[in-house]
């Protein structure tokens, strides 16, 4: 996660519930402490779009990864997506907070950072689905939900409106 803001906290415990790894990094060291962020496994005072390549570099990223951008700032957001949606394995998730109109601004900004048109079609953005939620809870469970969905092609409907195998 990229953003240490108290949706963070909330979906850092969403992510220790379902088994991942989680990880916080921000460039701002007042808001980036290990007490904020009880449940990440990690908290990273740097810019994020650094420490994203130091962990590409690495090789410590794969598609099974999920990359959540939660800060709302172009000059955090805009290079930490170049660099996961030209940089990461095809499948990765990606998904940045904002409403529609940011992401659009967003979008146009990155346009103009180079990011071709087929990595702009990775970003999930407004990221989360539709469950009307409203609190940091609520929100990291509507994220959660769709970075579940994505990692398994799932449809994310309801399962009375589908038919078959509950379970593939």
């Amino acid at each position: 996660m990229f953003g240490a803001v108290e949706l963070a906290a909330a979906l850092a415990r969403a992510g220790h519930l379902l088994g991942y790894r989680v990880t916080v990094c921000d460039a701002r060291p007042v808001f980036t402490t290990a007490d904020r962020f009880p449940d990440a496994d990690e908290v990273v005072v740097d810019w994020p779009h650094r420490y994203l390549e130091a962990q590409i570099a690495a090789g410590r990223v794969s598609a099974r990864d999920a990359v959540c951008v939660l800060t709302h700032d172009p000059k955090f957001d805009v290079p930490v997506l170049r660099t996961a949606l030209t940089g990461l394995p095809t499948g990765t998730y990606v998904g940045a907070m904002g409403s529609r109109r940011t992401h659009a601004e967003r979008t146009a900004r990155l346009t103009e950072h180079g990011v071709p048109p087929a990595a702009l079609a990775r970003l999930r953005s407004p990221i989360g689905l539709d469950l009307g939620a409203r609190t940091p809870d609520e929100t990291a469970v509507s994220i959660a939900a769709e970075i579940l969905a994505a990692r398994s092609a799932a449809s994310a409907r309801p399962l009375r409106d589908t038919s078959g195998p509950i379970h593939g």
